[in-house]
């Protein structure tokens, strides 16, 4: 991935995936804020990684 911006990424991904416009952008976002992550030292990046909650989902069981 390198140093795609996001609108380069959703570039790639219309290559591949026909509209669904909204989610290429939400991916390609998430793509790239993941990647600058990875690229920060380890202490500072626990600090930026975002908390997983449970709670943050509705549930898709009913």
């Amino acid at each position: 991935m390198s140093e795609m911006t996001p609108r380069e990424i959703v570039s790639e991904l219309n290559k591949h995936i026909i509209g669904q416009d909204n989610a290429k952008r939400s991916v390609a976002i998430a793509l790239r804020n993941r990647w600058r992550r990875m690229q920060l030292d380890e202490e500072l990046r626990h600090e930026v990684t975002p908390k997983k909650h449970s709670d943050d989902r509705p549930d898709r069981r009913r």
